[in-house]
């Protein structure tokens, strides 16, 4: 189903809601009751909906109902804990390791500018995690899809790493990055096919590989990853299959979901793209945790847009965030379809450059056209609506109502002031990072902004809690501002930009050397600790933090004299 068919119109009364499978439906009975029956400690609610069938649905549900129940219908421990070993596979088992058909353990011209033996060995090993990252969906998915959340996939994938057992969409960015610095082009090209089948299949690219996250996307990034790609390999033949694809997600990310107008102070009209995922009811993966935010909204429709404000926030990537709250300290004032985000707008200002680019290799020069004109739209509106000259930063734009999908007229006062690293974003897009002035301005209040700590970018400035916050640092925020900043041509920036990736790095480096892991996130005021914060424990493997890590070292290399401890 294609997603004009599948969307309907947004309006006040009418909200789009993909439906959810039986199979799902009945994971997430079963993971409230497991978290009655086992108790909060160590409660991961996703474990339960990554489980796999053993028997068909109606077979396991009988079993299920049957459980022996106390006289307050309660279940015992021992009699779940026996009832899922008999009926389940346990999770993860939907996906086999898969040996990478084009890793070798020292690529040629592998980081030519790593002088250091001591980093060299260290970027190796970082090198030799993708082998351990790498999956492939099982044949039983392909056999009887039915019994499992698992989504089948045509290609390998790699994997972010512990409780993130399938394929992320946009982890999938830097992933790539990291596999072109690796020389592994094959298996960058794989996870691009097994995108593309997403689009093929649904209209767009889901959040992840799982039956539960069909009802939203992430932040799209597949133009930029196939970019990236022919940039490397000059492989024609991927951009010609992928072209068709990438006009069916552009025209996903400007359905009337996810379309706002705003008229500006010169009464021209402006189209801006916002997060809003089709859904409203607790997320699958996090039913338990979701229904707990929940549980002091009585009212049936108030809570049903709590919960679209949970699944848009999560398809912005940054769950969770104060950038998404009215009140940091009250996480049911999520309002994430009220804003219009900065870097949703220059990743799709991306796609659209990334589309005339690819179009007009492949001859198409009319697509090419007609994707530049779309880019210059977007380039100004992103500076009229978003754009703040007394801050020298784009700024997040709060709409006055995110039902109401008329024209809205831009008012200064509705710019968000709160400094987010999301704020520079912008810069990592030619557009802006090729205009020497307003990189000058822009480096200038980045430097001031205190975003800038001793170990990296801090997410925000505000300790809220939660994991998209300070003082926590993730890999594609560092990447993203330290590339715009290189790009430049200003001396001045691309030495910033090297010094904030060294000190990524070197973060990197010792928290592996004492961890023996990389991390999903890092903890910027202190050297070598990874992050914390959020709604669930702090991940290693980590796909997005590998990639970073070896893009870096291939852009700015390591002096062999240069000490790379603390």
């Amino acid at each position: 189903m294609s997603i004009s068919e599948s969307l309907s119109p947004r309006s006040s009364d009418i909200e789009p809601v993909i439906p959810t499978t039986p199979l799902v439906s009945f994971f997430e009975r079963l993971q409230e009751t497991a978290l009655n029956t086992f108790g909060e400690t160590n409660f991961d609610p996703k474990l339960y909906v990554d489980l796999s069938l053993k028997f068909d649905l109606p077979t396991t549900e009988d079993a299920f109902v049957k459980l022996p129940k106390s006289a307050n219908g309660s279940l015992s421990a021992e009699d779940l804990k026996g009832f899922i070993e008999k009926y389940f596979e346990s999770a993860g088992n939907d996906m086999v390791y898969c040996e990478p058909v084009d890793f070798v353990p020292e690529p040629e011209g592998f980081l030519p500018k790593v002088k250091n033996p001591e980093v060299r060995a260290w970027a190796l090993e970082v090198h030799a995690l993708w082998k351990s990252l790498s999956r492939k969906v099982s044949d039983q998915v392909q056999k009887r899809p039915e019994l499992h959340s698992m989504l089948p996939l045509p290609e390998p994938v790699m994997i972010p790493g512990s409780r993130f057992r399938e394929i992320y969409y946009w982890d999938s960015y830097w992933v790539i990055r990291g596999l072109l610095a690796s020389k592994m082009y094959e298996t960058a090209k794989g996870i691009v096919t097994n995108l593309i089948y997403f689009i093929e299949e649904y209209g767009y690219v889901l959040t992840g590989g799982r039956a539960y996250y069909t009802n939203r996307s992430q932040p799209p990034l597949l133009s930029a990853m196939i970019y990236e790609i022919y940039n490397k390999t000059d492989d024609m033949q991927l951009v010609k299959k992928s072209l068709p694809a990438l006009l069916k997600e552009y025209c996903f990310w400007n359905s009337d979901i996810h379309k706002v107008i705003i008229q500006d102070s010169q009464s021209c009209n402006h189209t801006l793209n916002q997060y809003y995922a089709m859904w409203n009811k607790p997320r699958p993966e996090a039913t338990t945790k979701d229904k707990k935010f929940a549980s002091n909204i009585s009212n049936v429709s108030e809570k049903q847009r709590f919960y679209r404000e949970l699944a848009s926030a999560a398809e912005s990537g940054w769950d969770f965030s104060s950038r998404w709250m009215r009140n940091p300290s009250d996480f049911t004032t999520l309002a994430t379809t009220t804003i219009l985000p900065v870097d949703l707008n220059t990743f799709i200002l991306k796609m659209e450059l990334d589309i005339a680019f690819l179009a007009k290799v492949t001859g198409d020069n009319s697509t090419a056209m007609s994707f530049i004109e779309a880019s210059q739209s977007r380039l100004n509106a992103i500076k009229s609506v978003f754009w703040n000259e007394e801050a020298g930063q784009w700024l997040d734009y709060w709409l006055n109502d995110s039902t109401c999908k008329g024209c809205q007229t831009w008012e200064a006062c509705n710019q968000k002031q709160s400094v987010f690293a999301s704020n520079f974003i912008p810069l990592w897009v030619e557009s802006f990072y090729s205009d020497t002035s307003l990189v000058e301005k822009v480096m200038k209040s980045f430097q001031g902004s205190g975003l800038l700590c001793a170990y990296g970018i801090a997410t925000s400035l505000m300790n809220s809690g939660e994991q998209w916050d300070f003082p926590n640092g993730w890999a594609p925020l560092q990447h993203m501002i330290v590339e715009g900043l290189a790009r430049s041509g200003s001396k001045e920036a691309r030495s910033v930009a090297e010094d904030i990736a060294m000190r990524w790095i070197r973060t990197n480096y010792v928290a592996y050397k004492k961890t023996g892991k990389m991390h999903e996130k890092y903890n910027v005021e202190k050297c070598g600790e990874f992050g914390g914060g959020g709604k669930y424990a702090p991940q290693t493997g980590f796909g997005w933090s590998n990639g970073v890590v070896l893009a870096f070292l291939e852009e700015f290399g390591w002096p062999q004299d240069q000490m790379i401890d603390c």
